[in-house]
């Protein structure tokens, strides 16, 4: 005879409440589907085909019902969040892109006292996180990948990697240009560097391609008090290219870097994100204040991913070893089912997107980078990288100029100059501002953000 634990017993007691309602908080406005209108978007999330939400081009976040069950599913380069409630009618289910909006809901309906930051969760990208509505007790959301590339299926090859990488890339600007109107400004966040060069560079063939005038585009690069290598940079970069004429140089003063100000916009406390988004930040209000109506920005965001080009001796977690055998380890961290993995925050870029979509949409800008599109990180993860770097760092880390400009030089015959690796914080300011503006604990950070959600 069988019998029934203590536990299953319990389990048999359990009584799900429905979900009363699911609040959406994400303007449909938002969304920047390239291939298909929402409704069709919706259907492919509710598929139960992965290969359907992976043919959704563009930046989205998503949500779609069916029966007791959400669907939500995010593109690498924005937030999405939910929080589920409790409700004498049932569970309420919030969906935002931010803690704040999520915590303004629950007070306007008098939930108030249920909300801790800590208690959101952000739908991790390249998933589709799938929800129960019941609720007391909650079920566990349920991931179910629907963007998994093959790795190192490419030759060890450069050309033929560059010339790949380099195509994608400019698959996916013209995808984008051709959704937008072509009278609109473009704008590129500039320092000068490979992979803001590479979006230039690509932008500019491809306006070209398309029959429309280059003039529509700038390159922006900021200077801090008149300081910081990226100005020099982005010049010296521009001069060799004879593309002089599309740089402006937007210039601030150090006392507009603000990374308290910072941790509010990107709702996170990571020093490498607060100092990268201060700086975002201060560019992004530059150009607003001299363009009032500008609106499109494109940068390199999410290149140094692709091409693992992120010093590991600062990392004492990580070696050579881990960074070139873990699929898309720095888009995504080490994977949902890790313990690591914070059910808050996600993991990797799948985290560090709001230090550049966050400011950018506190300040009014739409932006794009075509680096976090499935196609070009598919490309990226087809790369050889352990045959080609044999265990050493160094080599590593010159992969992306040498894949870069050799897929620049194939796709507009240019010779793309290449500089030594900077982070943007970095080179926007001098060692003086830096240390400066960014001699706060990083404590401090984490601190000022629970403050600022304190109920």
């Amino acid at each position: 005879m069988t019998q029934t634990t203590p536990q299953a017993e319990r389990q048999t007691e359990l009584k799900y409440t429905p979900v009363a309602s699911v609040i959406q908080l994400i303007d449909p406005d938002s969304q920047q589907i390239l291939n298909m209108d929402l409704a069709a978007a919706e259907r492919c999330l509710l598929s139960n085909e992965p290969g359907d939400v992976l043919g959704i081009e563009g930046s989205f976040a998503l949500l779609a019902r069916d029966g007791e069950q959400i669907r939500m599913a995010r593109s690498l380069d924005r937030p999405m969040r939910y929080f589920l409630a409790k409700a004498e009618a049932g569970p309420v289910l919030i969906v935002a892109e931010r803690i704040d909006e999520i915590r303004r809901c629950l007070e306007a309906h008098g939930y108030q006292d249920q909300f801790h930051p800590t208690y959101t969760r952000m739908i991790p990208a390249h998933h589709v996180t799938t929800i129960r509505l019941v609720g007391c007790p909650d079920p566990n959301p349920v991931y179910r990948r629907f963007f998994d590339p093959p790795r190192a299926t490419l030759p060890a090859d450069l050309d033929v990697i560059g010339e790949r990488y380099v195509s994608a890339l400019a698959a996916e600007v013209r995808a984008w240009l051709t959704a937008q109107d072509d009278d609109q400004p473009i704008g590129v966040l500039f320092s000068g560097g490979a992979d803001s060069g590479a979006t230039l560079l690509t932008i500019y063939h491809q306006l070209l391609e398309l029959g429309q005038s280059p003039s529509r585009l700038k390159a922006f690069t900021l200077a801090v008090d008149g300081e910081g290598r990226d100005a020099t940079q982005a010049r010296e970069f521009l001069r060799r290219v004879d593309l002089e004429m599309l740089g402006e140089t937007i210039e601030v003063a150090s006392s507009e870097l603000n990374p308290l100000a910072a941790v509010e916009v990107i709702e996170d406390y990571k020093p490498l994100d607060v100092e990268c988004a201060t700086v975002a930040m201060a560019l992004l209000a530059g150009i607003r204040r001299r363009y009032p109506e500008w609106r499109l920005l494109a940068d390199g965001d999410g290149g140094d991913e692709n091409l693992k080009d992120y010093p590991i001796e600062e990392n004492p977690e990580l070696t050579i070893r881990s960074v070139v055998n873990n699929s898309m380890l720095y888009q995504e961290g080490w994977g949902v089912d890790a313990i690591k993995h914070s059910l808050t925050f996600s993991g990797g870029f799948s985290r560090g997107c709001v230090r550049t979509f966050a400011p950018a949409r506190h300040l009014g800008f739409a932006g794009f980078s075509p680096f976090t599109r499935p196609a070009v990180i598919a490309v990226a993860e087809a790369i050889p990288f352990a045959e080609l770097t044999q265990g050493d760092h160094q080599k590593l880390y010159a992969l992306k100029g040498e894949v870069l400009r050799r897929g620049i030089a194939k796709l507009t015959g240019i010779t793309m100059p290449t500089f030594p690796k900077c982070r943007f914080q970095h080179g926007a300011v001098s060692e003086a501002t830096l240390f400066e503006r960014f001699a706060t604990s990083p404590n401090a950070y984490r601190r000022h953000f629970l403050q600022l959600n304190a109920s």
